[in-house]
């Protein structure tokens, strides 16, 4: 009797042992053949997709990320532009050489005196003109008097020339803030999804934090664009504001020189 027993439990053991064999022999073809569908690496899924031209691209983004706040972010981009060009374009005319403006005040002065030294800043464009026939203006009431007010009309040229400046600072503050808040509406988007839906997967939340996402970088690309043009401004404003100041001495010491000849 014992030996039947013994005889019935090591027929189960082998049943057992060739089902749990065949199972593994009927899953190892089925998972060499997903391994062997499935791409081998992101480059592939990429390689896959169709090409898409990049306008269609930035359009899609754009309707994307909501018409509104991209709007809003694109008109900060197209004013700053339009400020920035325009303070480019003003620097430039307003851009001097100095040197040569010194060596034509001071042949007039040495030819036909103050009033031909005044034409000659009065037919030259830029800043520097300016302040020089400021200062010639004033020479009658002495070198003191002459050297404070090119002084004081070179701080009304760089008024002048820093104006938009603030405009621009607005709109690189303004354009990612726009980001920001288009990415807090897009999470409670993403929530109220969730809230409705009862669920948490992310087909249910994939609009929302796209929309987020989206608004996010077109804030942050917008103002590191008109950063590197606020720089830009800056630099050519600090290089216009060296050559006043060099250039304003000399003229005080080609004044100081014309006084002692007379």
């Amino acid at each position: 009797m014992k030996k039947f027993f013994m005889f019935l439990a090591a027929a189960a053991v082998m049943a057992i042992t060739a089902n749990t064999a065949s199972a593994q022999e009927a899953a190892a073809p089925e998972q060499t053949a997903t391994e062997v569908a499935a791409p081998q690496s992101l480059a592939d899924l990429t390689a896959a997709a169709p090409e898409v031209p990049l306008t269609q691209a930035l359009k899609t983004k754009f309707i994307e990320g909501g018409a509104g706040f991209m709007s809003l972010i694109i008109i900060c981009l197209i004013i700053g532009l339009a400020l920035a060009i325009e303070r480019i374009l003003y620097l430039t005319f307003s851009k001097t050489n100095t040197k040569a403006l010194l060596a034509k005040v001071e042949k007039a002065l040495a030819d036909g005196g103050i009033e031909a030294a005044k034409n000659v800043c009065r037919d030259t464009r830029g800043p520097v003109a300016s302040i020089y026939y400021q200062g010639l203006l004033r020479y009658d009431q002495g070198i003191d008097v002459v050297e404070k007010t090119i002084v004081s009309y070179g701080s009304v040229q760089m008024s002048e020339m820093e104006n938009g400046l603030s405009w621009i600072s607005l709109f690189i503050a303004i354009a990612p803030s726009l980001g920001f808040l288009g990415t807090v509406i897009g999470m409670i988007e993403a929530f109220d999804a969730i809230q409705r839906a009862g669920d948490i997967s992310p087909n249910v939340v994939a609009g929302g934090m796209k929309v987020a996402l989206i608004t996010t970088v077109g804030g942050l690309i917008v103002a590191m664009i008109l950063q590197v043009f606020y720089n830009y401004i800056l630099a050519k404003i600090e290089s216009i504001t060296i050559d006043m100041e060099d250039s304003s001495i000399s003229l005080i010491d080609v004044l100081s020189k014309y006084e002692a000849k007379k």
